[in-house]
């Protein structure tokens, strides 16, 4: 079957529904099972495109993946490849870096990038890898955004329960934190960001700033679209726990919550059970088996410096970038 093959006349079909990934080839294993999880919740009479952003996947990579197509879920691969914009944030993401800036990387940006290299479509959803699918994400895609609204996203969890996140981002990105949303699950209207430039706006920010930040991507974008984000029902981006909501749509292992590295994670079957009708699954056992005692003390040391980094940062005496819309 042809990885654009849908099975039915797309005459017949509604809307394409175009869901994005951000990923490098360690990842590939990851989305493979938030892909397959997406194609057992999905609508048989929609048709969905996943396109996964890449900075290169390995042909065993790409062989599994396309496995993954269905007669309504078509798959597309697209490389980030240079441009102006791109060696700006490379450069940023490059700087010297600690223990503590695990999430400044290019790939992390690579979804802002959509809007501009994708021109035929108005609007699409972003997760990022480690979810899972407990849902349709067509309800997500079919959200309706306000007038001034111009992307859908949950406020963040963490942000709400860390009090060094919490005072970082109150202080430090200069958001209310009650206001301050996770950018792992996006609805996201590309037509509207084109038109207010919102890659020009993130780059020129970056290059004014070379700000040392918690999450760079995460903080640009609250405060680039301050009072311009809906937000999500924390149905879309639920936290792993013993007792899922009823309600519960999407699953997004952040953090700890990693069950190809660690034991009794909470909701750990849920990415199993996804993970199996994949070509990576032997791949993901044998990485739980070798993330040992040093390095589940590595990763939280991790986490424990991005903590201090917070607390550091949120002793500013006012915001650590500032956008000013002339």
């Amino acid at each position: 079957m042809s990885i654009f093959s849908t099975g039915k006349p797309l005459s017949k079909l509604t809307k394409v529904i175009p869901v994005f990934l951000a990923i490098n080839n360690d990842y590939a294993p990851y989305a493979a099972a938030a892909i397959h999880s997406l194609t057992q919740q999905c609508d048989k009479n929609r048709y969905y495109r996943v396109i996964i952003l890449h900075d290169g996947l390995s042909p065993v990579s790409r062989i599994r993946l396309r496995s993954l197509v269905t007669n309504n879920v078509a798959l597309q691969f697209k490389k980030i490849t240079n441009s102006l914009y791109l060696k700006a944030v490379i450069k940023y993401c490059a700087r010297e870096k600690g223990a503590s800036d695990f999430f400044s990387s290019a790939v992390y940006f690579y979804r802002f990038f959509i809007p501009r290299l994708f021109p035929m479509y108005e609007k699409g959803v972003y997760i990022d890898s480690d979810t899972i699918l407990t849902g349709d994400i067509s309800k997500l895609f079919d959200i309706e955004l306000d007038k001034e609204e111009v992307v859908a996203a949950m406020v963040d969890p963490k942000v709400t329960v860390i009090p060094e996140f919490k005072d970082y981002v109150d202080k430090a990105v200069g958001v209310p934190h009650d206001e301050y949303v996770n950018s792992g699950v996006m609805l996201m209207d590309f037509k509207k960001m084109r038109k207010m430039h919102y890659l020009k706006l993130m780059v020129d920010l970056i290059e004014k700033y070379n700000a040392d930040l918690v999450a760079p991507d995460q903080d640009y974008l609250n405060v680039i679209l301050r009072g311009k984000i809906k937000h999500l029902d924390s149905c879309w981006n639920t936290e792993p726990s013993e007792k899922l909501p009823k309600n519960t749509k999407l699953v997004h292992f952040n953090l700890f919550n990693k069950p190809w590295r660690y034991t009794d994670v909470p909701c750990e079957d849920l990415f199993w059970n996804a993970a199996k009708g994949t070509g990576f699954f032997g791949d993901l056992k044998r990485q739980q088996e070798a993330f040992d005692e040093d390095k589940q003390k590595a990763d939280h040391e991790k986490v424990a410096a991005l903590i201090k980094k917070a607390e550091r940062l949120s002793k500013t005496k006012k915001p650590i970038i500032e956008l000013i819309i002339k």
